[in-house]
């Protein structure tokens, strides 16, 4: 085989490469069309919630989310609120005292998420609630949300994703940072249990067990610990439900600089984490878990970003080497952007969204710089600053 042969070959193993990972998406996206709803009924009992908001450096946002919690139609004795206080100002700490809340004051040298969640549970036995939420400091979610929750929870749903979703978008940054996080809903989670596959969990707006995770939590080390969380429940076998109508607003990143860092972190736990389970994969379907084995082959599949840019990339090498060649890569660019267009929600489709496309190819060169720059980031807490800015 000569050098021409060669490149060929590895042209063509590209591409196929490729196509399965723009059929992944595809499959999902397709599954994710159509306004079918979950449908729970009535809970027969009111169950017990505590709910945990890790606060790192939150100064700016984490009083009045707290503040906004505390308004839920749910009965206060049957709901805890506990935040998690790690290198906050005293001043914000004596507010925050001043709320029918349990503050717990963390000060780590090296803080995470992780060791925030383990430090509550710490404080807790393991039969004091019935079931725990995980929020962000700069979440809110509606009134009701506590109650849609536990209907769900009472029908004997073990472990909840809720649909979060942007509350700013007034950044092209905020903006496409909003779009990814919807079409990681419609691909990832509606598309995923519209054909009985669990849902991804996002970091936040999850609700599990709380037995299950007051046992579990002590085995969550690094900052990727929705990952974590993933491969606990689904080796056991827990289905993970996503509840659509069911809000949580957060805070999307504003500027190039925090985009970067923050998939940067991401990157690097998701690479990290597989790196660490992928033995796993022949175990895990030759068992017949198909949540575990899908899991693992999701987080085989490069970003989108890298993926629909590098299908560009060597569909315009193509072309100048061999142009009949280009063509197969041209057929995956176009099925990619319908994949994408069927799952970004109509009503994100506006003139700020048309506005901020012509930052895709900078955040693009960002997220191949990353590829080269993840080393250590699984391990290293980097908190994406929050501004308070909403658009509710």
């Amino acid at each position: 085989m000569n050098i021409q042969e060669a490149l060929y070959l590895f042209e063509y193993v590209c591409w196929i490469l490729a196509s399965v990972a723009v059929a992944y998406p595809l499959i999902y996206s397709l599954a994710s069309l159509g306004t079918r709803k979950s449908y729970y009924p009535t809970a027969h009992k009111q169950h017990k919630f505590v709910v945990l908001f890790p606060a790192y450096k939150e100064d700016r946002v984490i009083i009045p989310v707290v503040e906004s919690f505390l308004q839920q139609h749910y009965p206060q004795e049957l709901y805890n609120v506990v935040v998690i206080s790690d290198h906050m100002q005293d001043s914000t700490n004596k507010r925050l005292a001043q709320l029918p809340i349990t503050l717990l004051r963390a000060n780590y040298e090296n803080s995470s998420k992780a060791k925030a969640l383990n430090f509550a549970m710490d404080h807790f036995g393991r039969d004091e609630f019935d079931a725990v939420v995980i929020l962000d400091a700069d979440n809110v979610v509606d009134s009701n949300f506590l109650t849609e929750i536990n209907k769900v929870f009472d029908a004997g749903v073990q472990a909840i994703q809720a649909h979060r979703t942007a509350k700013n978008r007034n950044t092209d940054i905020a903006v496409l940072d909003g779009l990814s996080e919807e079409v990681n809903n419609s691909i990832f989670r509606r598309g995923h249990v519209r054909l009985g596959i669990s849902s991804a969990l996002i970091g936040s707006g999850m609700i599990f067990n709380y037995p299950w995770f007051h046992d579990n939590v002590k085995h969550l080390v690094t900052t990727g610990e929705d990952k974590e969380l993933e491969v606990l429940l689904l080796k056991q076998r827990i289905f993970i439900e996503f509840l659509d109508e069911v809000y949580v607003y957060d805070e999307k990143t504003q500027g190039e600089k925090a985009f970067y860092n923050q998939r940067r972190r991401w990157l690097a736990t998701q690479f990290a984490q597989w790196g660490r389970v992928f033995r796993d994969l022949p175990r895990a379907i030759l068992s017949g878990n198909i949540d575990y084995s899908d899991k693992l082959i999701q987080w085989m599949l490069p970003p989108r970003l890298i993926l629909f840019g590098g299908i560009i990339v060597m569909g315009c090498i193509m072309q100048i080497i061999d142009w009949p060649l280009a063509l197969k890569w041209w057929a995956l660019f176009l099925i990619m952007g319908v994949t994408l267009c069927l799952a970004i929600p109509n009503k994100l489709v506006d003139d700020q969204f048309k506005k901020s496309i012509n930052k895709l190819p900078l955040l693009f060169v960002m997220m191949v710089v990353n590829l080269f720059r993840m080393k250590g980031m699984n391990k290293k807490f980097v908190n994406t600053k929050k501004n308070g800015s909403s658009t509710l």
